[in-house]
Order: C-alpha cells, then sequence, then structure tokens
C-alpha cells in the first residue's frame, strides 16, 4: 500500500479544500448551460478545457468510443462521474493523457510499458501501471489501488482537448452505467441528459469497441479486457501475456476485470454508532467523537471524495480497527457501501 509523508500531506491539503468545494456530483446544469453538443472546433476544445480545469465534465470522442471527462486530479469531478453515470460501484477509470511524457509523475513506466507505448501509442490501448508515490491522480479514480490505469488515444479532438486541459482526464464510456457505450455525440446526450457542461462532438467514432487492457503492475503481463489491440499483438512485442480469469473474486483492477481489491489492513466494522476501544471511527454527519468525517453534511459526494483516503489515513498501527458509522444506500451511497462492503469482507 502507498504511504510515505507525502501522500498524506497531500491529501490532508485537499480536504480542507474539499470541505468548501461546490457539489458537482448532484448538480444539475440549467437548460442554458446543460448538454450543448458542439461541433469540436478550435474554440470550443477550449471552452471544454476550461469546463475540464473547473470541475465540470465533458464529453469528447475517441477513436473508440466517447468518453466521459473529468479532472484526474480532481476527487470532486472524479465523484461527479460515477454519479453522473449511476455506477453502483467504484470500478478504477481510464486516465487518459495526450502523451507518454504526461504520466511521468503519475505512474511507473517500465520497459514493457516503454515499448508497448511506442508500438500502440496513441491507440486503443490502456495500460495499468503501477501509482508513482505523490501522483496526483485522486485515489477514487483508481478505486483506492496502487495503480492506474492509462491511456494515450488516437483522435485529433481528444488530443487536442488533453493538451488545452492540462491536467489528465479520467473517462469511462460516456453512458450510464450497463447501458451501450456512446459512438456518436447524439448517444452521449441520449443517455446524459442534464449531467454534463458540454458534448465536443467529433463525428462517429472509428472503432467502436473499447480498448484493450493490458495489466503491467506484476512480473507477468495480463489481459484485462479485449480490444482494440489484439492478444497476438501484445504477446508478438512482450512474449508470454495471460489472460485474466473472470471468474476471479474481489473488486476491478481496471475496467472489465475482477481482481484484487483496496482494503486497509486493519479490520474493517461496519453500520458503527461509536466506536470501540482501539477502534477509530469515520463517520458521516455529525459525530463529536470522530476521528475521521466522510462528511459532516452528510453530502455523499463529499463521502465518496473523501473515501479511500480516509481509510488510508486510518489504517495505522496505533488502532486496531476502524468503525464506520451508517451510510445512506441510495445515489452514491450504493457505491460507498459497495466499497466499505468489501473492505469489511473476511480475509483469506
Amino acid at each position: 500500500m502507498e504511504g510515505g509523508p507525502f501522500i498524506y500531506l497531500r491529501l490532508l491539503l485537499s480536504l480542507t479544500f474539499l470541505l468548501t468545494f461546490q457539489s458537482l456530483a448532484h448538480r444539475r446544469l440549467s437548460p442554458s448551460e446543460s448538454m450543448s453538443i458542439t461541433p469540436a472546433a478550435d474554440a470550443a476544445i477550449a471552452e471544454a478545457a476550461a469546463f475540464i480545469r473547473s470541475g465540470a465534465l465533458v464529453a469528447f470522442p475517441t477513436e473508440t468510443v466517447y468518453g466521459l471527462g473529468g479532472d484526474a486530479t480532481n476527487d470532486r469531478a472524479v465523484a461527479a462521474i460515477f454519479a453522473a453515470k449511476g455506477r453502483p460501484a467504484f470500478n478504477p477509470l481510464i486516465v487518459h493523457g495526450p502523451d507518454r511524457n504526461s504520466f511521468a509523475t503519475a505512474v511507473i513506466m517500465d520497459d514493457r510499458a516503454s515499448r508497448l507505448a511506442e508500438r500502440f501509442w496513441p491507440g486503443p490501448l490502456t495500460m495499468v501501471l503501477p501509482r508513482r508515490e505523490g501522483s496526483g491522480v485522486s485515489l477514487l479514480a483508481s478505486a483506492g489501488l496502487d495503480s492506474i490505469a492509462v491511456r494515450v488515444p488516437a483522435h485529433p479532438v481528444a488530443l487536442s482537448l488533453l493538451q488545452a486541459a492540462r491536467t489528465l482526464v479520467a473517462a469511462p464510456s460516456a453512458n450510464p452505467s450497463g447501458r451501450i457505450s456512446p459512438t456518436t455525440a447524439r448517444h452521449v446526450a441520449d443517455g446524459l441528459t442534464g449531467k454534463l457542461a458540454m458534448i465536443l462532438d467529433g463525428g462517429a467514432c472509428r472503432v467502436g469497441v473499447e480498448s484493450t487492457v493490458i495489466d503491467l503492475s506484476s512480473e507477468i503481463p495480463t489481459l484485462l479486457r479485449p480490444g482494440g489491440v489484439t492478444l497476438e499483438a501484445l504477446r508478438a512485442l512482450l512474449g508470454t501475456v495471460a489472460v485474466a480469469n473472470a471468474s476471479q473474486s474481489g473488486g476491478p483492477r481496471s475496467p472489465g476485470m475482477l481482481a484484487s481489491h483496496y482494503a486497509p489492513t486493519l479490520p474493517v466494522r461496519l453500520e458503527a454508532t461509536e466506536a470501540r476501544d482501539g477502534e477509530a471511527l469515520l463517520a458521516f454527519g455529525p459525530a463529536a467523537d470522530a476521528d475521521l468525517n466522510l462528511s459532516l453534511t452528510r453530502d455523499l459526494a463529499e463521502a465518496a471524495a473523501n473515501l479511500f483516503s480516509m481509510l488510508r489515513r486510518l489504517d495505522r498501527p496505533d488502532f486496531h480497527g476502524i468503525a464506520v458509522m451508517p451510510i445512506p444506500d441510495d445515489g452514491l451511497g450504493l457505491a460507498i457501501n459497495d466499497r466499505l462492503r468489501r473492505a469489511a469482507a473476511p480475509r483469506g
């Protein structure tokens, strides 16, 4: 698990900011500013980049499908992505950049990753790589894991937007969870009415299926999701490439597969009303004896943004366990409780 003073200092400073930041995940845009389908001219791309920097969400075309983009370094923007899609669980998101150098401070790229980037980027290949200590990418974007899924898309509009945004962009497919992935701007508008600041219209997507996902966070490269780059092409470059077993237990390391999920080393007790002796209390709502509070005002978007960082901050040897107060099981609360139940599950 990632540690060290740098990540904790960054998380502590960001918490102060989050307490005063306007909730984006539940904010519905006014008719005058919502769901604008805009041809992807230079001025529109600049406007979309400004929306992303402000914490708003923008849909944009890639060569695979349209993406639902938000600032990957902004916890609340990432929470807004989950809220907009209606996801019942916090699965890792793919983080997009304009070139391989844009990920230099976010992930660790070994020789295998460098060779794949040289051959397939920009293109429909996502690599799951170890998170670099001090990475600015939101822990929520990686579902609390010590790996981050990264990609450079091969679409001129996407690349121009990513360069103009001047930040890494988390972007799952721009459709409600469980629905067919969108390959046109109209598909996006049909599924996400009122939840985006802008839809950049770059025409129909060329590939139409999601990117291939390969995990390079361990010794043996593992295909997590088939897509635009074939398994044969990966093996031609890397040699042995394993294929993930869909029956693996736990939470996904990337979109499209199941594997080990983040859980604290300490036992987690749910539905707690108070901390027992030796436990840390992670509160939701007013609680005088809380060690940390996901949201004093019971804001589920704020709680989602704080979830993984606060669990990590309480996962320390001076406590014997973490007691978590009840979270409503609706909206983003469904995803929060899904992750909490995984964290509290018996360990093998």
